[in-house]
């Protein structure tokens, strides 16, 4: 079993930064793939950007490439999502998810509760 917990969500204004942390616990050594989604009301949810554990190796959707990195911390099992350059359009709770398989379009196995994250004036 694997637990995530998302922090690091609030209030910024449009043009603000925040980063956002995905804390890993329980059987963390079965984890290849983590990745972070977001879901607006309303919306469908979105996927964001994955990480592969070991490696490193990062992709970020097209929509926020140049403007959201995502990055890991293994000594703490946890995940960032450094967020820049806020749109309103980015307002969203955030989920954290990890995949045992390496495979692009398997799916995932554990998730996050979700953190929300506001861009307003």
């Amino acid at each position: 079993q694997v637990q995530l917990v998302e922090s690091g969500g609030g209030l910024v204004q449009p043009g603000g930064s925040l980063r956002l942390s995905c804390a890993a616990s329980g059987s963390i050594f079965s984890i290849n793939v983590m990745a972070w989604f977001r879901q607006a009301p309303g919306k469908e949810r979105e996927f964001v950007a994955t990480i592969t554990w070991n490696s490193g190796s990062t992709y970020c959707a097209d929509s926020v490439k140049g403007r959201f990195n995502i990055s890991r911390d293994n000594a703490k099992n946890t995940v960032y999502l450094q967020m820049n350059n806020l749109k309103p359009e980015d307002a969203a709770v955030y989920y954290c998810a990890a995949k045992r398989s390496g495979s692009f379009r398997s799916p995932y196995d554990y998730w996050g509760q979700g953190t929300q994250v506001t861009v307003s004036s």
